[in-house]
């Protein structure tokens, strides 16, 4: 008995003697809807332009902080290297002096009611740490 071959429109696995046309990533039958490719590369650039500026705005945001962070410690650096023979009291604030030889010393001594080389003011916080006024 002969197998009658298929037109050649029709997607038949003769091996698996089987129809095939859905399994096939593209349109088998005349009737079928084109397949065109749609134009990613526009989604594409808009995605990654957006991705980027978000990444951008954070990065930023971030660096923010670290810099902040790093004047903190550089004004607690300043202020716990200086002399003073005092406890400095938590919420009261303090003035840094230069002396002529460039130590620095802390003093409750406002800069107006004296004529010493006025560094910066600072306020003592209930962490310990020196904020600059």
């Amino acid at each position: 008995m002969k197998k009658e071959k298929k037109p050649d429109q029709v997607v038949y696995n003769t091996e698996k003697e089987r129809y095939e046309a859905h399994l096939m990533p593209y349109a088998t039958d005349l009737a079928a809807p084109v397949i065109t490719n749609t134009d990613s590369i526009a989604w594409k650039n808009r995605n990654i332009n957006k991705i980027n500026r978000h990444i951008q705005a954070k990065y930023n945001e971030l660096k923010a902080a670290y810099d902040k962070m790093m004047q903190e410690y550089e004004y607690n650096n300043l202020v716990y290297n200086a002399s003073f023979n005092f406890e400095p009291v938590v919420g009261e604030n303090y003035h840094l002096y230069k002396r002529e030889n460039e130590t620095t010393f802390l003093s409750i001594i406002s800069p107006d009611e004296c004529n010493f080389n006025h560094v910066g003011s600072f306020y003592l916080d209930a962490d310990g740490i020196w904020h600059k006024l």
